[in-house]
């Protein structure tokens, strides 16, 4: 079993998850894979990031037959990966390690631009020229917390069957002229971040109050929340495990 830690920019991928005949960080990590080792791959991922968010530090697990050595898979994957994929690190992980299943918690960072136009960060930050109450958005960010039911932060039309997440952190940062969301929890639900992203700009404008936020959270439809925010600004930014997990 081998682990892969992954950076990416999402901008040209239609998300992670393999779709026949599009453009996807895991399909093209599975065939790099299958050419490498040998046979075909199966991957467990424990982030499946949207189309157009990036991944400072994806987690991937895939059981191979392969003997070759981590620190050649590493070289060889630079050589076999599009210029916006690159395996940071591979690793032999314990007998039945899943990156997803084991993982304790996902954490993402939103950055926001309050500042003048930033040419060399346009693909990684969400430009606002609104003037934002931050307080106001620093309140609401912090009724999240908690193991609430999110369904009104996911699309309406959802594979998801259960709505229930725990957060353990969403609080905002100053770094510069960037305004940084940061979100922590066990797991997240497509576009989850992103729509919660969306609501607290709404509080910040004073599209709605910081209290509002936490009436979403007793299962209020999708139409309730804010919108989704551009997917540019998001990057997964760590995975937790458990000692030895991985």
């Amino acid at each position: 079993m081998l682990r892969l830690d992954l950076e990416y920019d999402g901008a040209g991928f239609r998300g992670w998850a393999h779709q026949p005949g599009l453009r996807t960080v895991e399909g093209v990590l599975r065939d790099a894979l299958a050419r490498l080792v040998g046979h075909p791959v199966t991957l467990s991922v424990a982030g499946r990031t949207d189309a157009g968010v990036h991944a400072l530090a994806q987690v991937v697990s895939v059981p191979v037959s392969s003997a070759l050595p981590c620190g050649q898979i590493v070289r060889a994957l630079g050589a076999l990966l599009p210029d916006e994929v690159a395996a940071r690190a591979v690793a032999d992980a314990p007998a039945g390690f899943d990156a997803r299943r084991d993982a304790l918690s996902r954490r993402y960072e939103y950055r926001l631009l309050r500042g003048p136009d930033s040419p060399l960060r346009r693909g990684r930050v969400h430009a606002v020229r609104r003037r934002l109450d931050v307080p106001a958005m620093e309140a609401a960010a912090e009724l999240l917390v908690g193991r609430h039911d999110f369904r009104a932060f996911t699309p309406a039309r959802t594979g998801h069957v259960f709505f229930h997440r725990t957060v353990t952190e969403c609080r905002f940062e100053q770094r510069g002229d960037e305004l940084v969301l940061m979100i922590e929890a066990n797991a997240f639900m497509r576009a989850m971040v992103r729509t919660v992203m969306g609501t607290l700009l709404d509080v910040g404008t004073g599209r709605r109050n910081p209290e509002s936020v936490g009436e979403l959270l007793t299962g209020a439809p999708r139409s309730a929340a804010g919108p989704t925010a551009p997917p540019h600004g998001l990057c997964l930014v760590a995975v937790r495990y458990r000692a030895g997990a991985g």
